[in-house]
This record gives C-alpha cells, sequence and structure tokens, in this order.
C-alpha cells in the first residue's frame, strides 16, 4: 500500500447487472471530502480499463487474472432463463439445461457465463450483446440463458425468466490493480467487507479505555485492630471482663 498518496477522487468501474447504489451511499458518509466517480464498463472492457488507469477499482465478474489484478470474490448469482411470458418453461418453478434441448438458446458475444457447451440449439448469428440478445427474445427467435441481475436490467413486460438448476454461474469480485493499492482502495474494500469506521483500512482499533479503579470505601473487609489497642468491648461484658469473677448460684426453691 503507498500510504503517501493521496488522490482527490475515487473512480469506481462496474459491469451491468451490479448495483454499487449501498456502498457509494456508505462511501459519501464515511468520506464526504472525496468524491466518487462510477463508471459503467462492459464485463469485455472492465479488465482493460483496471489496468489503463481509468479506474481505481471495479465490480468485475470473475474470472480475473491475477498476474497483475487482484480481487475479492463478494457473491455468486443464479442462473436464469429469459423467455416469453406464453413459454412453456413460464408454467415451471425452474428448468436444467436438458430441458432447453429443443429450443434455439441466444449466445450472445458479451456472455458471461463458463460454458463448455452451451445449452439448446445454435442461432444462425449469435447476438454482439445481451441488450441485443433480449430483444430477440422478445421477438420469439429463440430463449437467453444469463446472470439473474442481467434479466433484472433487461426486464420486459412481455418476458419472465426461470431458475437453470445446472448452469454455470457467474460470480461478482471487486478488482484493483495490485501495484496501485492505495489507501481509498483499502477505504472502498473496508466497506464492501462491512468494516466498521474504525478498521475501514485494516486499522487497529483504539484500545478500549481501562476501568478506573473505584477508590477504597471501606466496603471490603474489616481491618484488625492493631496489637495493644483496646477492642471497644466494655471490661464487664463478655470474654472482655475480668478473669477470676465468681458468678451466683441459684437459690433453690422452698
Amino acid at each position: 500500500m503507498t500510504g503517501s498518496e493521496v488522490s482527490p477522487s475515487f473512480r469506481l468501474a462496474y459491469v451491468p447487472g451490479v448495483t454499487p447504489t449501498k456502498w457509494v451511499r456508505i462511501w459519501n458518509e464515511r468520506l464526504p471530502d472525496v468524491p466518487l466517480t462510477l463508471i459503467a464498463v462492459s464485463a469485455a472492457e472492465a479488465f482493460d480499463v483496471l489496468r489503463g488507469g481509468g479506474a481505481d477499482a471495479g465490480f468485475v465478474r470473475l474470472p480475473v487474472d491475477r498476474t497483475d489484478l487482484s480481487a475479492i470474490p463478494l457473491y455468486t448469482e443464479t442462473t436464469v432463463v429469459v423467455v416469453p411470458k406464453d413459454h412453456v418453461v413460464a408454467a415451471v418453478d425452474a428448468v436444467s439445461a436438458e430441458d432447453l434441448a429443443d429450443d434455439i438458446v441466444l449466445h450472445p458475444l458479451d456472455d458471461t457465463l463458463d460454458w463448455e457447451r452451451p445449452p439448446g440449439q445454435p442461432a444462425n448469428e449469435r447476438p454482439a450483446t445481451t441488450a441485443d440478445a433480449v430483444e430477440l427474445v422478445a421477438a420469439g427467435v429463440g430463449l437467453l440463458v444469463v446472470p439473474q441481475s442481467l434479466a433484472r436490467l433487461h426486464h420486459r413486460k412481455d418476458l419472465t425468466y426461470r431458475p437453470v438448476t445446472d448452469a454455470p454461474e457467474s460470480r461478482v469480485a471487486l478488482s484493483w490493480p495490485q501495484d496501485a493499492t492505495t489507501d481509498l482502495v483499502e477505504d472502498f474494500i473496508g466497506i464492501v467487507r462491512g468494516r466498521t469506521v474504525n478498521s475501514s483500512r485494516g486499522r487497529t482499533p483504539p484500545p478500549a479505555q481501562q476501568k478506573r479503579k473505584r477508590p477504597d470505601t471501606g466496603g471490603g473487609a474489616r481491618q484488625k485492630p492493631a496489637a495493644g489497642k483496646p477492642t471497644g468491648k466494655s471490661p464487664r461484658s463478655g470474654s472482655g471482663g475480668p478473669k477470676g469473677g465468681r458468678r451466683g448460684k441459684p437459690r433453690g426453691r422452698s
């Protein structure tokens, strides 16, 4: 961490489907004097933006090349299939990839899922973007399998989606250049990880103040009197009286 480096602002890139609103709000509360700028990027260009210095950090989709980039995995998304509302899939709660075998399944060029083999029948051409593929689904050309956040992002009233139980899942991570782990990057990492203000950059919170010992008010064990000092008992009472004193015998009744 380059502790002496201070940036006048913080630039945060994010790929489609990621909603950074919560983290931006916390940033503005903790660092009101450091403006945060959001930069929308495609999943394909996100890593080049980070490497080229176009952003200090970014929300990306895994995998990440760890050669020069650091990454903290955040969450895994459910994978869904987008279908017209009158499609047979809309009548069930979930499907498998095999259930889509007879359908044309669109595979856009910006697809973020790591398929060994995409399900369904391939289309004649691959759409350029996920947004283009959604338009084709609405036109009845085919179906589309995407992370759930992208299905929500491109929501249409005439379309719906259902989980695909055995499809690859997309994982979202926070990434930044390894050689540019600044204090502000560490601050944002702390926010994303849910650290408190005192530990937002891995700092050890200040030690709690030790409780002061209460002064002895005499409520403890009683002190024994010093030798040779009177005990305060009357010499006529109990064992404090003189030795050898006679006790009168009770008189018998006549």
